[in-house]
C-alpha cells in the first residue's frame, strides 16, 4: 500500500498513517511519502512495534517505509 500525504498539514499525514495501518495484515508493507521527516510518527510506530526505513528524496520529501508488526 502506498499512501501521499504530501501537501497535507498535521496531524493529517500521521492521522492518515496510523488509520491505513490498522487495515493492513501483519507483516505487510506501507510506504507513505511526507513533505518532511515525520518525527511525531517515529515514537508511535515503535510503540506499537512496527518496524520502518527512511528515504530523503531529491525533491526534500520522505519516503517511509514501514513493516506492520506481527503481533
Amino acid at each position: 500500500m502506498r499512501l501521499d500525504n504530501r501537501g497535507l498539514q498535521p496531524p493529517q499525514p500521521m492521522m492518515r498513517t496510523l488509520s491505513a495501518l490498522e487495515e493492513l495484515e501483519a507483516g505487510s508493507q506501507l510506504t507513505i511519502i511526507n513533505d518532511r521527516r515525520p518525527m511525531f510518527l517515529f515514537p508511535e510506530l515503535d510503540d506499537q512495534g512496527h518496524s520502518y526505513e527512511v528515504e530523503e528524496q531529491a525533491d526534500g520529501s520522505f519516503a517511509i517505509t514501514i513493516t506492520k508488526n506481527g503481533a
